[in-house]
């Protein structure tokens, strides 16, 4: 349970951070709040030779009204999206979600932009902001370019993040007086997600995304798609694996995980009509 050795260096603005990444090659990582790269770090899952730290680039923590957006800093702590009056008014999905995130140690430290960067298909956040239709904005050498939240989870631990680039901002559309609900079944309080579904629901439209039901985050869009042709909940939910890819694991076997998925978007959905 002790990383291999590494270098630290310390970087002031996202603009350096950048720097020093490309300074330093592919064996450098960034790290913010620590939660999601420190475990595997301690496992030797991973071996970065150099972290760049980049927890206190304050430029990159804030919540702001953009006009059709919530703009969230990647560096925003789970707390503050949890308490943020601006997404409790316009994006109380996400701000829901985040209270769920681990326990109040957890939630003061880590970040949402790490949550989603690190791609861990069992995390909340990532699925929740898939579900709402995010867009992530990344930094690099070259400037920023904008990522949808369907084509940034490529795989178990990998996105669309080039190695020199820094994710910045989570653009989440305003949910418009949409009907939503988080659920989340676990075996103990805080514990990682056997399964869990964040969806809303508003004029004919919906989204619906799957927690560890496979090694990305899961959109359900055949729930979605079956909503919008008339299907009932219950008809829908009996669709809510049809994009997954469920896992074996000690919690849980792929049968359990599809029985769990179908009763869960079925109470969202219910909870996200009345």
């Amino acid at each position: 349970m002790i990383p291999a050795a590494f270098d630290y260096v310390r970087a002031g603005s996202a603009e350096e951070a950048i720097s020093l990444i490309g300074e330093y090659g592919e064996d450098a990582k960034f790290i913010a709040g620590g939660h999601s790269l420190l475990p595997l770090m301690k496992l030797r899952l991973a071996q970065p030779t150099v972290l760049v730290d980049i927890g206190r680039i304050s430029d990159l923590s804030y919540i702001r009204d953009a006009g059709d957006h919530i703009a969230i800093g990647a560096m925003t702590r789970h707390m503050d999206v949890e308490t943020s009056p601006v997404l409790a008014e316009h994006a109380p999905l996400l701000a829901h979600a985040a209270s769920h995130v681990g326990d109040p140690q957890v939630r003061h430290r880590g970040t949402i932009g790490g949550s989603i960067a690190h791609s861990d298909s069992a995390s909340d956040l990532p699925a929740t902001t898939l579900a709402m239709g995010a867009t992530y904005v990344a930094q690099g050498p070259g400037g920023t370019r904008e990522i949808a939240a369907a084509d940034f989870f490529q795989g178990f631990l990998q996105t669309a993040l080039a190695p020199d680039e820094l994710l910045t901002e989570i653009r989440v559309p305003k949910m418009g007086g949409a009907g939503w609900s988080f659920q989340k079944f676990n075996r103990r309080a805080q514990d990682w997600a056997i399964v869990g579904v964040a969806a809303w629901r508003r004029n004919g439209e919906s989204g619906v995304g799957l927690v560890n039901m496979g090694s990305t985050p899961i959109l359900a869009t055949s729930v979605s798609a079956a909503l919008s042709s008339g299907a009932s909940i219950a008809e829908a939910a009996e669709l809510a694996a049809a994009e997954a890819d469920p896992q074996n694991d000690l919690n849980a076997s792929p049968e359990y995980r599809v029985h769990l998925a179908k009763v869960l978007v079925r109470r969202a959905l219910e909870q996200a009509s009345a």
